[in-house]
């Protein structure tokens, strides 16, 4: 990250700060204080929270109810979501185009509520949803069916078979010991399988999709797409060239 600020000449510091969803209020009463922070960019748990702290949203934050970067303009802080738009991307980049698709998606939080809106305004399909929190890929299915009534949104099992793509939005595979987010084993080598964990870049659900003679993307990818979209948000040009 500093590498790249440097080679594109910035007079600028990307920070890592750790804050506790607790504490995010007080930390952000002391972050928008400073005057020479110019942008933000949140991860989980996050994203929800800092939304209601905006004067403006852009079109994805506002459809999504979530944010994960920020900016401060004359008129206060505003800011937009990149998750979704930045998986698309790397779908795209990695060869793979969602629309037509019928996507099974596991994880619904902030970064799934984003890709499962990017992925149906991509044109997927169908979109089948599956979490493990009791009512949310009911109520998120039920969001991009009104948003977006041509691609068929639905609450379905962890089960691959019959799905071009798969879509791991879960934070399984982040630690060692993680179960998969769905049986590798009922995989067929014409689907893809994507992921959004960056580190480790394969990560144990990619390496058994490997096993299976089907494509992956890593988070890599969407990192990359994202990060590219979040660079020209803050005014950052030439991050992806």
């Amino acid at each position: 990250m500093e590498r790249r600020i440097a080679r594109l000449g910035l007079d600028a510091v990307f920070v890592p700060l750790e804050v506790p969803a607790a504490d995010l209020a007080a930390a952000w009463a002391g972050l928008s204080r400073i005057r020479n922070l110019d942008g933000v960019v949140l991860t989980m748990p996050h994203k929800q929270a800092v939304v209601p702290w905006l004067a403006a949203l852009g079109p994805m934050a506002r459809l999504t109810g979530v944010a994960n970067t920020l900016r401060r303009t004359p008129g206060g802080w505003e800011g937009d979501m990149f998750d979704g738009e930045g998986f698309v991307a790397g779908l795209r980049a990695a060869g793979h185009d969602p629309a037509g698709l019928r996507v099974l998606q596991l994880g619904c939080g902030g970064a799934g509520r984003a890709i499962a809106f990017a992925l149906a305004r991509a044109g997927a399909a169908a979109l089948d949803l599956s979490d493990a929190a009791p009512g949310r890929a009911g109520a998120l299915a039920a969001e991009v069916a009104v948003a977006f009534p041509a691609c068929e949104a639905r609450v379905a099992l962890p089960d691959p078979a019959g799905h071009a793509l798969l879509v791991n939005a879960t934070p399984l595979g982040l630690r060692p010991g993680d179960p998969l987010p769905f049986d590798p084993g009922r995989l067929s080598a014409l689907q893809v399988v994507a992921d959004v964990i960056p580190n480790p870049e394969i990560t144990p659900l990619l390496d058994a999709a490997r096993g299976k003679g089907c494509d992956v993307v890593t988070g890599r990818a969407m990192f990359e797409g994202q990060a590219k979209l979040a660079a020209a948000y803050l005014g950052i040009a030439g991050w992806g060239g």
